[in-house]
This record gives structure tokens, sequence and C-alpha cells, in this order.
């Protein structure tokens, strides 16, 4: 398995997803993706021309991500750093990652003018793990050896401060002489899901795993952060990876489904026999559902998948690995419904991407999803490929790479 700094390498390279601004039309047009209200524009990370956001990005605004071009030249707000970004509560926060270093979080607003502006600030821990609920952000910092407790931190998202923190003991949570390492965190019902992965955390070889052919969930109260139980599974492989933050979802009958890569390269980790596959734990349920396995692999043609986002209405958009079997390399997209079990691949995007977004934008309408996609020597671009499976190729990003999308209003 790769270490912690190829982890962040290829999170940073595939790109964190970003906001770009639109005013709001009544009523769009058929070219257009709607859904928003009041005056709106998009936020848009993207990284300077000639690098992959590795050390820094900047924030942009747009009006538009169907046509046009921006670029990072003379404009923004530059960010240092690893940054990763929440939209939650008319606001985009600017993670920094300090690699074992505190961390920051800034918070930036449209002013009336519907110009971004910084509005909070406050120093974290560096994690890795963060996800939104109700009006707070949750912050994990896992340690990938050394400590034995990973942290939680609960963030106030309207007035931007640590309200509370709490710690785990991941060596006992795994309970088979690995750590459990966080995956993301996600609000389900009243509850966080917080899928895991396990790792060895020896110096040297932190990242190897003898578990790949088992996944975990481990499920907590909120506000108050106490484990309450442990759904396990062996049908496929662990739920996401580091900084996947986008692994399961909670759709809108109250059914979770969760995605799982399954490992099968990579020095020092025991390959998954396991396929790339879906599976789901009914509304309330304990355990997962045993009659439910969506074999994502078999339906692709031994395509294994990277990552997912919800259109709704049981829809996901699938990023894919473009060469069967593989688990690196250039991607493809494809439509899933995790209701019928269908599985339809994305046309109108012309090369393979070799750098996209992790976290795409999904219009509030559910229609649409936009990201930054970087095809060869074209682009990057902002890709807005609708539930059916069409991609349209839009507005132009002038930068390295585009690594995160989300719309605020002013």
């Amino acid at each position: 398995m790769k270490n912690k700094n190829q982890w962040v390498c290829m999170a940073l390279g595939l790109g964190l997803f970003v906001a770009s601004s639109c005013e709001k039309k009544k009523d769009p047009s058929p070219g257009e993706v709607g859904g928003l209200t009041g005056q709106t524009k998009f936020v848009i990370a993207a990284s300077p021309e000639g690098t992959l956001g590795e050390s820094s990005n900047y924030l942009l605004t747009s009006g538009d991500l169907t046509s046009g071009s921006i670029s990072t030249k003379g404009n923004g707000i530059e960010q240092d750093g690893y940054r990763y970004y929440v939209f939650h509560k008319n606001k985009v926060f600017s993670l920094l990652y300090g690699q074992g270093n505190p961390g920051a979080v800034t918070a930036y607003m449209l002013n009336t003018a519907g110009e971004l502006q910084k509005t909070h600030e406050l120093q974290t821990e560096s994690v890795h793990v963060f996800g939104t609920v109700n009006d707070e952000i949750l912050l994990i910092k896992v340690p990938r050896q050394g400590d034995a407790n990973a942290t939680m931190f609960r963030v106030d998202a309207n007035n931007p401060q640590i309200l509370a923190s709490k710690t785990i003991n991941i060596v006992d949570l795994a309970g088979n002489g690995e750590r459990a390492h966080f995956t993301g965190a996600f609000q389900v019902g009243n509850k966080v899901y917080a899928p895991y992965m396990c790792i060895k955390g020896i110096t040297g070889s932190a990242f190897h795993t003898n578990y790949t052919d088992s996944s975990w969930v481990a499920v907590f109260s909120y506000p108050d952060l106490n484990l309450e139980r442990v759904i396990r599974d062996n049908r496929t492989s662990y739920f996401g990876y580091y900084f996947a933050q986008n692994c399961l979802k909670e759709v809108e009958n109250g059914d979770v489904y969760a995605f799982s890569r399954a490992v099968v390269e990579g020095a020092g980790v025991v390959p998954s026999t396991k396929p790339s596959a879906i599976v789901r734990i009914k509304k309330d349920a304990t355990e997962f559902d045993k009659s439910y396995f969506f074999n994502v692999q078999e339906k692709s043609g031994g395509h294994h998948l990277y990552s997912e986002k919800y259109f709704g209405d049981g829809k996901f958009l699938l990023t894919m690995f473009a060469e069967a079997g593989k688990t690196s390399g250039s991607v493809k997209y494809a439509i899933a419904d995790v209701f019928a079990e269908t599985f339809t691949w994305v046309t109108g995007i012309p090369n393979a991407p070799t750098h996209v977004a992790m976290h795409p934008y999904v219009w509030p309408d559910k229609k649409t999803i936009s990201l930054g996609i970087t095809t060869g020597a074209d682009g990057p671009y902002i890709y807005n490929i609708n539930v059916n499976g069409t991609a349209t190729r839009g507005m132009q990003v002038e930068s390295g790479s585009v690594t995160a999308v989300g719309s605020l209003e002013y």
C-alpha cells in the first residue's frame, strides 16, 4: 500500500471539487443546468499553470460553468499548502493539511457585491477526514502510527469555532492487531457513519495491511460521538481510501449505500480477492443487507471503481479506472442506478482524463454534476455531466488543474 505522501499526492492529483459562480435565471434554457435560487456565484479552486495543486491554489469566482474562460493569472485568493474544501452553510471552508503539523481552517463568504471575502480563521489539528453534520463540520485527525487515538473535532459552521472534541482508540476499534484508519465521516439520520480501512501503522510500512477482503463502518452518536457499533461485511473490500471522503451515502428513503474499490495491487498489500462493489445498509438496520450486492466490476467489464458522487433518486456518477483490472492511471465515467442495479458509460469526454476533480459539484436540481477534467494536453475544462450520461464541455479554466467546485449565494 502506498505511504501517506503518495496518497496525498494522488488525492490532490485527482483533485478536490471546485465551486464556480452563476447568477440565477428563473427558467434555465435547455443548455443550462438549474436549481439555484437567489444571487449565486460559483467558487473555483484551481492551481497555477504548470502545477497540480501540490503546494498552492487560488479561489476564483465565475458567473458560468457552461462557457467562457477564467484564469488563475492575476485572479483569485491564494491558498497556501495542501488545501481541502467544504461548502456548508453558505460558506466555503479552506482546510490546510499540515502533514503532522497544526492545520488551519479559513472560511470565506460572498459580500453583497458578490465578491469572495475571508470571514473567519481558526487553528486546528491537521486532519484528513471531514464531513458535514447538521450545522457543523466534523473533522477527524487519524494518526497512521504512534498515538493510538484518533481525535474528532466538532466545528460550528455558522460561527466557525471548535465546539468540542472526542478521542477514540483506533487500535481497539480495529481489534485485529492493526489500526482503524477512517476514510470518511457521513451523517446518516441523527448519527455519523465513519467507514475505515485497517493499516499496520509500522514505520516503513504504515499503510500495509493483511485485511483487504473486509469492510467496516463505525457508527457514532451525535453530538456525543460515542461509538455505538461497528457494521461489518466480507463480500467486498473496505470502503474508500485515504482522503476518499465520498464512499458512503444515505439516499432519500434512508437506506445507505457504501462503495468499495477493492484494492488489487501495491507494495506490502495483501491483494483483495473481492470485486469493486456497492453494498447496502437498510434504513435503521444494524447490519448489511445480504440480499443486495451490486458488482460494479462485473457490470463494467472488469474496471475498478475509484470514487462516486450522488445525483439523487438512486443515481450516482462513478469515476472508474480506464483500464480494466487496474487501480491507477487515467479514468473514465459511468452512471450507476443503485435501485435498478444498472451501469452505463458516460459519453462526451473525448480522451481518458489524466487529472480529475475528486469532489464534483452537484446542481440543486440533481440532474447535472460539474467537475474539472484535464484530458491529455487539453484543459482543464469544467465538464457538465447530466444524469442520463452525456457530458458537455463548458468553461475553460486556465490553470494547472481544477481542485474543487461549489456555489455560494449573496
